[in-house]
């Protein structure tokens, strides 16, 4: 059995990842995109994250989301708002139809390889109400994946999208993370980019609160 994972280089898809480790598939393929993000920092650590965690091969897709603007994380121009973790609206930090687009990809890799497992470390808990971290979303994904896919539609071999993280708050993320050995020093989850996190946008907030409660140091501020 083969699986294809995610990997931002934040701190869901680098748990994600070794999480798809621990099942002992036969291989394990990080996914990672340069989509037209506003900085290559988070890219940089998912490159550093693959070769610690000795995936199988590490595939970096290109495209320009950047070209549609829309959110500040591909549109220079809009600026990066200090966070909210308490926030009830969708923040300018939404990238359209972002995971939507990387599921197909992922899924077109998947079929490529003859990997029936895509593994995402999104989570509808403690996140920043992106519509596209949802349990609704994934399972909508995974049956348009099956019934657009030979393997799914008639290969009698069905893609299936884990996402192990959507009920979990990012504490008890960190926690499985130590007890599966994810260095977390290498983890970048900043939207701002930087040589050091800003500390004040939503996904450095979330990740200050997530260690907190987890009872852990954030080794990425060291």
């Amino acid at each position: 059995m083969k699986a294809v994972v995610l990997l931002s280089g934040g701190l869901d898809s680098a748990v994600a990842l070794y999480l798809a480790k621990s099942k002992a598939y036969d291989e394990v393929h990080a996914l990672s995109f340069d989509y037209g993000q506003r900085h290559q920092t988070e890219l940089n650590h998912a490159k550093a994250i693959a070769r610690k965690a000795g995936v199988t091969a590490h595939k970096i897709v290109t495209l320009n989301l950047g070209d549609f603007g829309g959110s500040s994380l591909t549109d220079k121009s809009m600026e990066v708002e200090d966070g909210d973790v308490t926030r009830t609206d969708i923040p300018v930090t939404y990238v359209p139809a972002r995971n939507m687009v990387f599921l197909s990809i992922a899924a077109s890799y998947a079929e490529s390889i003859e990997a029936q497992n895509i593994f995402i470390g999104v989570s509808q808990v403690d996140y920043s109400g992106y519509v596209d971290c949802r349990q609704t979303f994934i399972d909508a994904m995974e049956k348009a994946i099956n019934q657009g896919t030979v393997m799914g539609a008639e290969g009698g071999k069905p893609i299936k999208i884990h996402a192990p993280f959507v009920n979990k708050t990012k504490a008890q993320e960190i926690k499985l993370g130590m007890e599966l050995g994810v260095d977390f020093g290498l983890t970048w989850s900043c939207y701002r980019g930087g040589e050091k996190p800003c500390g004040t946008c939503d996904s450095c907030l979330l990740r200050a609160k997530a260690f907190e409660e987890a009872g852990f140091e954030d080794a990425a501020l060291k």
